[in-house]
């Protein structure tokens, strides 16, 4: 399950850590915080300061909310990807966008990766990506449009649909030329989706990774985690974490986090279990 994303290829054994940076002004977790680009420019410092090993970057909320073309979407993201390009020459940059029209342009100026959330709601995409040489994520959506919630969402089986759904993408994307080791598949979780589908994914997420395709999720504050808890946005953390851990034991090798030191640690810890990272020191017992 090697996967090669920029210069940077990760083996069996590793996990990826993409740190988010939403250069918009109403993102759910961080309303807007790294929205100006000084901003965004110091998160990214301190997120590869802390262990991350991907930069996800998007100009557009995933909700609901007020409308931002294409022109505006990258005039968010396109300055911001190539000063990053410029500071870090060796981090993975990811752009989150479902527009082959952006994804072309901030490729071209630096980006590795594109993360596509909508499940090919443009089907260029997967063009724009077989063309660049780029890498692309493929994810499950329930069927949604962009910017849209679910209502009822109801699935026989949400973990056979999605696992048909990512699979059936990323066959697509091959089929058109996009390079096998730079293809990752996403449940998506919450998107298209209700609390108890978000957690059965989760629970038989070993049914994704026994495809072969390497798994990213993007677990980080979501809605699943805080009606599992009953806690607002502020208070997710800990399910965050748990989430990440279980989904870590199970195979997933990317992780989409807000909180990078955090998520960086429990990846450490269960790489160290799991028999694929040594300790960091070992003086316990020794003397």
């Amino acid at each position: 399950m090697m996967f090669r994303l920029g210069g940077r290829e990760f083996t069996d054994g590793d996990y990826a850590v993409m740190a988010i940076v939403n250069r918009t002004p109403d993102s759910f977790f961080d309303k807007g915080a790294t929205f100006a680009e000084d901003a965004a420019l110091r998160a990214v410092e301190a997120a590869v300061a802390e262990g991350a090993d991907i930069i996800d970057i998007g100009g557009v909320k995933a909700g609901p909310g007020s409308t931002v073309d294409a022109a505006e979407e990258l005039r968010r993201t396109l300055p911001t990807v190539v000063k990053v390009r410029e500071r870090f020459p060796d981090v993975v940059i990811s752009i989150d966008t479902w527009r082959a029209e952006v994804a072309r342009e901030v490729i071209a100026a630096g980006a590795d990766l594109i993360n596509d959330t909508w499940a090919g709601a443009d089907p260029g995409l997967a063009v724009v990506a077989a063309q660049t040489g780029a890498g692309l994520v493929c994810s499950h959506a329930g069927g949604l449009t962009p910017r849209t919630r679910p209502h009822r969402a109801a699935f026989a089986d949400p973990v056979e649909d999605v696992v048909r759904t990512v699979t059936g993408l990323a066959e697509r994307a091959v089929s058109l030329g996009v390079r096998r080791d730079g293809i990752l598949i996403d449940p998506a979780h919450d998107f298209g989706k209700n609390t108890r589908h978000s957690l059965a994914i989760t629970n038989r997420l070993g049914e994704m990774t026994a495809t072969g395709w390497p798994v990213l999720v993007a677990l980080s504050n979501k809605d699943f985690i805080g009606e599992t808890l009953d806690v607002p946005v502020g208070e997710r953390l800990e399910g965050t974490l748990a989430a990440t851990a279980v989904s870590a034991w199970l195979g997933a090798r990317v992780f989409r986090a807000h909180q990078v030191r955090a998520t960086r640690r429990v990846l450490d810890t269960v790489a160290a279990i799991r028999g694929d990272r040594q300790p960091a020191v070992a003086r316990r017992g020794l003397a």
